[in-house]
Formats: structure tokens, C-alpha cells, sequence
């Protein structure tokens, strides 16, 4: 599309995770595999979370919306790749791609929040442990999830509305396989300064800050670990929270290759596939971290096993 033809596109064409026409079918198969498991590892984890009274605690609480958010996350994006190979039509309609970038951003805040909650919970349960069952009661725990929920849905709101509002695309075209942020951010034709700036402060509000906010309180749990005398005890203490710490430095590191690459020097084939690891990957790798590393959710599991049979 020209920079001339200033009106609304009809639908904006994706080009793919690859060009290659050879790697088509093994990246589809790749992908579908890593979709179905996926979907198989959070939707255990919910289940279990729900089924077991075991796991009816606040940490367990969390997991189980990370889980349908890993699901969500992965489905929005996941269905495109599908659909534009069994189908062979790459287009995705102005308003199909407006709502595939408003969700993917919103499940995408949703889950640096609920991250920021878990590590919260973890301070409460090492830092404080006499208070822990007060102050994290359901309760308590069910109105923090709605307002991560809330959140990340409201703040994405305007950027879309932003988005939808602009008639001058540069192109039709989104070197990309799904309709990400920053892809259509470059696309208007027209001067988007406020559009930047709103993305801008949005990412410090929404991503720098819960960043620190999810690390302050491992800072009072290591001077908590640190302080136990016994070599045992410190190593079960920091065992309760390994598995929240790695979840949040795959999930940050994933999106700091995605979103934070110099303009000038990122190059898309890479930026791609960063995207396909948080999309596809981290999704996948976050129920195996908490079911591997996590004795409570193992015997939940064997607990389940000996019910069937």
C-alpha cells in the first residue's frame, strides 16, 4: 500500500515465522507439538490445582492463573500460525489483528503483575511466616488477581484505540507472524510521537516496575536465607521460591531480546524468534519447572495416578 492511499486497510498481510519454503512444514509440525504440550502441561496444572485440597494455597492459587494465561498467550498467537498454513492465506483482517495485539498485550501485563504477586507471597512466606495465612487468606489473594487481570486489560485499551484510529499505513505488510506492538507501531505513515510515548510510558509503568517490584522482595529473602544457620535449612528455603525466580528470569529475559533491541542493529529474523520462544516456548516451559521442580505438585500427580488406577 502507498503512502498515498490514506484510507483504513481492509487486512494486513503476515509474512510468517519463515520464508523458506522448505522449513514450513517442519517449523508448523515444531510448533503444533510445542502448542499440544503446551496445553497439556497448564492445562494439568490447573486441573490439579483445582482437584487437589492440598494445593489450595495462595502460591498454588497463582499458578493456576499463570496457567490459563500461558494458555491464552500461546492460543492468540499460536491459532494465526495455524490457520495461515493449513489455509495458505496470510491475511489477517485490520480488526482480527487489533484484537490479536490487544489480548497478546494484555495476557502479556497480566502475567508480569501476577509474577510480581507470587514473589510477594514468597516474601510474605519466608520473611513473615507468623502473618503468612492472615494476611494471604483467599480472599485477600482472589482480589489481588482481579486487579492484575483488570489491569493489564485497561492499560492496553488506549494504544489499541490509538492504533485503530490512524488511516495512513506506509504498508500492509507485517514482517511478523502475528500482530504485535511494536511491528505496527512502525507502520503509520503519518508523525506517531504520541503513540511512542504512550507505548513508552506504558512499558516503564507496566514492565520496569514490576520488574523491581518482583526482585525488592528477593532481596529481603535472601538476607532472611542467609540469616538461617543451618546449610539444610537455607537450601529447602531458597528450594520454595527457585521455581517462581527461574519462571521470572525466562520471562524477562525472553522479553528484553524481544522488545529491547537497538533499532538500528536488531534484525527481524532474530526478533522473530525471540517472539517464537515466548509465545511457544516459555508457555511450554513454565508448568515443567513447577511440576519438576516441585515436590508438592509431584505428589498431587501421584495422588491423582492412584485414583485412576
Amino acid at each position: 500500500m502507498s503512502s498515498s492511499n490514506q484510507t483504513l486497510p481492509m487486512y494486513f498481510i503476515l509474512s510468517g515465522i519463515s520464508n523458506v519454503p522448505e522449513m514450513q512444514l517442519p517449523i508448523f509440525l515444531l510448533v503444533l507439538l510445542t502448542y499440544l504440550l503446551t496445553l497439556g502441561g497448564n492445562m494439568t496444572i490447573f486441573l490439579l490445582v483445582c482437584l487437589d485440597d492440598h494445593l489450595h494455597t495462595p502460591m498454588y492459587f497463582f499458578l493456576c492463573n499463570l496457567s490459563i494465561l500461558d494458555m491464552s498467550s500461546s492460543t492468540v498467537t499460536m491459532h494465526r500460525v495455524f490457520s495461515s498454513f493449513i489455509t495458505a492465506d496470510t491475511k489477517i483482517s485490520f480488526w482480527a489483528c487489533m484484537v490479536q495485539m490487544y489480548f497478546f498485550a494484555s495476557f502479556t501485563s497480566d502475567e508480569l503483575l501476577l509474577l510480581t504477586i507470587m514473589s510477594y507471597d514468597r516474601y510474605m512466606a519466608i520473611c513473615r511466616p507468623l502473618h503468612y495465612h492472615t494476611v494471604m487468606c483467599l480472599k485477600f489473594c482472589s482480589k489481588l488477581t482481579a486487579i492484575c487481570w483488570a489491569i493489564g486489560f485497561l492499560q492496553v485499551l488506549p494504544l489499541v484505540v490509538m492504533l485503530s484510529n490512524i488511516t495512513c499505513f506506509r504498508t500492509i505488510e507485517i514482517n511478523h507472524f502475528f500482530c504485535d506492538i511494536m511491528p505496527l507501531i512502525r507502520l503509520p505513515c503519518r508523525n506517531i510521537s504520541v503513540l511512542e510515548l504512550y507505548n513508552f510510558i506504558n512499558g516503564l509503568i507496566l514492565a520496569i516496575l514490576p520488574f523491581f517490584l518482583t526482585f525488592i522482595p528477593y532481596i529481603f529473602i535472601v538476607i532472611a536465607i542467609l540469616k538461617i544457620r543451618s546449610s539444610t535449612g537455607r537450601r529447602k528455603t531458597f528450594y520454595t521460591c527457585s521455581s517462581h525466580l527461574t519462571v521470572i528470569i525466562l520471562l524477562y529475559t525472553s522479553l528484553v531480546c524481544q522488545y529491547l533491541q537497538p533499532e538500528s542493529t536488531s534484525d527481524q529474523g532474530s526478533s522473530k524468534l525471540y517472539s517464537l520462544f515466548n509465545t511457544a516456548a516459555v508457555p511450554l516451559l513454565n508448568p515443567l519447572i513447577y511440576s519438576l521442580k516441585n515436590k508438592d505438585v509431584k505428589e498431587a500427580l501421584k495422588r491423582r495416578r492412584r485414583l485412576i488406577s
